[in-house]
Protein backbone atom coordinates (compact mmCIF):
# COMPACT_ATOMS: atom_id res chain seq x y z
CA UNK A 1 0.00 0.00 0.00
CA UNK A 2 2.79 1.91 0.64
CA UNK A 3 3.83 2.12 -2.83
CA UNK A 4 0.41 3.13 -4.08
CA UNK A 5 1.02 6.51 -2.04
CA UNK A 6 4.07 6.90 -3.02
CA UNK A 7 3.53 6.68 -6.69
CA UNK A 8 -0.01 9.21 -6.06
CA UNK A 9 1.87 11.45 -4.50
CA UNK A 10 4.37 11.70 -7.04
CA UNK A 11 2.32 11.81 -9.87
CA UNK A 12 0.10 15.09 -8.27
CA UNK A 13 3.58 16.21 -7.85
CA UNK A 14 5.19 16.02 -11.40
CA UNK A 15 1.15 16.83 -12.90
CA UNK A 16 1.62 20.14 -10.35
CA UNK A 17 4.94 21.35 -11.67
CA UNK A 18 3.96 20.17 -15.10
CA UNK A 19 0.63 22.46 -15.29
CA UNK A 20 2.99 25.27 -13.79
CA UNK A 21 5.57 25.07 -16.12
CA UNK A 22 2.32 25.13 -19.24
CA UNK A 23 1.12 28.18 -17.57
CA UNK A 24 4.60 29.88 -16.42
CA UNK A 25 5.25 29.25 -20.63
CA UNK A 26 1.79 30.83 -21.74
CA UNK A 27 2.67 33.80 -19.62
CA UNK A 28 6.05 34.54 -20.99
CA UNK A 29 5.22 33.74 -24.64
CA UNK A 30 2.42 36.73 -24.35
CA UNK A 31 4.65 39.16 -23.20
CA UNK A 32 7.74 37.77 -25.78
CA UNK A 33 9.79 36.49 -23.14
CA UNK A 34 12.50 33.74 -22.73
CA UNK A 35 10.73 30.29 -23.11
CA UNK A 36 10.56 27.02 -21.53
CA UNK A 37 12.02 24.43 -23.41
CA UNK A 38 9.37 22.40 -25.34
CA UNK A 39 11.46 19.46 -24.58
CA UNK A 40 11.45 20.14 -20.96
CA UNK A 41 7.12 20.44 -21.05
CA UNK A 42 6.82 16.88 -22.71
CA UNK A 43 9.46 15.48 -20.50
CA UNK A 44 7.25 16.44 -17.40
CA UNK A 45 4.20 15.20 -18.97
CA UNK A 46 5.45 12.16 -19.86
CA UNK A 47 7.21 11.55 -16.58
CA UNK A 48 4.37 11.37 -14.34
CA UNK A 49 3.37 15.03 -14.72
CA UNK A 50 0.35 13.84 -17.79
CA UNK A 51 -2.55 14.70 -16.39
CA UNK A 52 -1.61 18.60 -15.36
CA UNK A 53 0.04 18.90 -18.86
CA UNK A 54 -2.84 18.01 -20.28
CA UNK A 55 -5.47 20.06 -17.84
CA UNK A 56 -3.05 23.30 -18.74
CA UNK A 57 -2.69 23.06 -22.26
CA UNK A 58 -6.73 22.63 -21.95
CA UNK A 59 -6.77 25.60 -19.54
CA UNK A 60 -3.96 27.83 -20.73
CA UNK A 61 -4.90 26.85 -24.68
CA UNK A 62 -0.73 26.56 -25.02
CA UNK A 63 0.69 24.09 -27.39
CA UNK A 64 -2.96 22.40 -28.61
CA UNK A 65 -2.14 23.33 -32.21
CA UNK A 66 1.01 21.14 -31.63
CA UNK A 67 0.07 17.32 -32.30
CA UNK A 68 3.14 16.19 -30.82
CA UNK A 69 2.63 17.65 -27.20
CA UNK A 70 -1.14 15.66 -27.38
CA UNK A 71 0.50 12.58 -28.42
CA UNK A 72 3.48 12.65 -26.14
CA UNK A 73 1.39 13.76 -22.97
CA UNK A 74 -1.36 10.66 -24.20
CA UNK A 75 0.63 7.90 -24.34
CA UNK A 76 2.22 9.43 -20.65
CA UNK A 77 -1.31 9.31 -19.19
CA UNK A 78 -1.20 5.65 -20.81
CA UNK A 79 1.72 4.90 -19.12
CA UNK A 80 1.17 6.26 -15.83
CA UNK A 81 -2.26 4.37 -15.70
CA UNK A 82 -0.48 0.92 -16.90
CA UNK A 83 2.08 1.71 -13.92
CA UNK A 84 -0.54 2.49 -11.68
CA UNK A 85 -2.34 -0.94 -12.45
CA UNK A 86 1.02 -2.91 -12.21
CA UNK A 87 1.37 -1.24 -8.35
CA UNK A 88 -2.53 -2.28 -7.58
CA UNK A 89 -1.93 -6.11 -8.62
CA UNK A 90 1.04 -6.54 -6.83
CA UNK A 91 -0.88 -5.30 -3.59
Amino acid sequence: MTSFYLYLGFLLVMSLLSFLLYGIDKGRARKEKWRIRESVLLLTGFFGGASGALAAMTLFRHKTKHVYFWIINLIGLAFQFFLLILILRSM
